[in-house]
């Protein structure tokens, strides 16, 4: 059976479309976080990153993974402010290229690889690993955790986001507002307490649990207005149903944000007890 999430799907996606996102979304290849509200999508967008860091302790100096990188913005970021020295992997050839030469142009500590996230091989541990909106693109999630896990030092901290599916949807929900999203964009989402159970079956304690949606819903009133533009619709009859089936997906996912279904989910993860935090839904 075909799965929304089809790896080689997803390769192919993000090889095509990634020049056409760095040059109309920007460097980072993310949600934004609004505090205000009036903030620029650039702005929101490092807004979340910070958000994120902030709430995984993150500390100069750091060895940080960043798995599902996409053009190395955020391992970038980290390496700028934290001084720390990261490790960016993709699985698209073309981000992975992308990458490299932004990392070159600021002269920063940041290498990147071409590598499935699904198969990771390093024979070094991180104090920190990063993961922003990748993991829905996962099949094997269960050993994906296990494996990432172990990757870290003792204490070391797990930091995620990513996109869920409101618990308890009825199937006539699930239609009309999720399918839409897990086709068009590749994904297939869960609900974040499954996450939870990943994480502690692979002997992290949660520290951190969150919803975003009331300050990232604003990223998709500035996509609709993004994919206005002609070219990229060209783009995407050029490719096939898949490209297009992916733009009609923004209108999905803005009416997912309204309608509560779809989920912005965070998670901080501990390898051992730590004083970061207390849970918090």
């Amino acid at each position: 059976m075909h799965r929304s999430n089809d790896k080689y799907s997803v390769i192919e996606h993000y090889d095509i479309v990634s020049p056409y996102y760095r040059s109309l979304w920007g460097e980072h290849l993310h949600h934004g976080y609004w505090i205000g509200g009036d903030e620029s999508k650039e702005k929101a967008q490092m807004q979340l990153i910070e958000h994120l860091a902030q709430r995984a302790n993150a500390k100069p100096g750091s060895d940080i993974l960043d798995i599902g990188c996409g053009f190395g913005a955020s391992s970038l970021y980290l390496a700028k402010n934290y001084k720390a020295a990261v490790i960016g992997i993709t699985n698209s050839s073309v981000q992975v290229q992308m990458a490299i030469k932004a990392a070159a142009r600021e002269q920063l500590n940041a290498n990147f690889l071409l590598m499935d996230a699904e198969a990771m091989s390093f024979e070094k541990q991180f104090d920190l690993i990063w993961c922003v909106e990748s993991i829905s693109h996962y099949q094997q999630r269960a050993a994906f955790f296990a494996s990432a896990a172990k990757l870290l030092q003792p204490g070391g901290v797990f930091a995620i986001t990513d996109w869920f599916k409101k618990e308890n949807l009825t199937h006539a929900e699930t239609k009309k507002f999720i399918d839409p999203i897990e086709k068009g964009m590749l994904v297939e989402l869960q609900v974040m307490d499954d996450y939870e159970d990943y994480l502690t079956s692979s002997g992290l304690q949660i520290v951190r649990r969150e919803i975003l949606n009331e300050n990232c819903a604003k990223t998709w009133d500035l996509c609709l207005d993004i994919i206005k533009d002609k070219a990229l619709w060209k783009l995407a009859v050029e490719h096939g149903i898949q490209f297009v089936a992916h733009l009609k997906a923004f209108q999905a996912m803005r009416a997912g944000f309204a309608s509560g279904n779809f989920v912005y989910g965070l998670f901080v993860a501990c390898a051992s007890p730590g004083p970061l935090a207390t849970p918090n839904t």
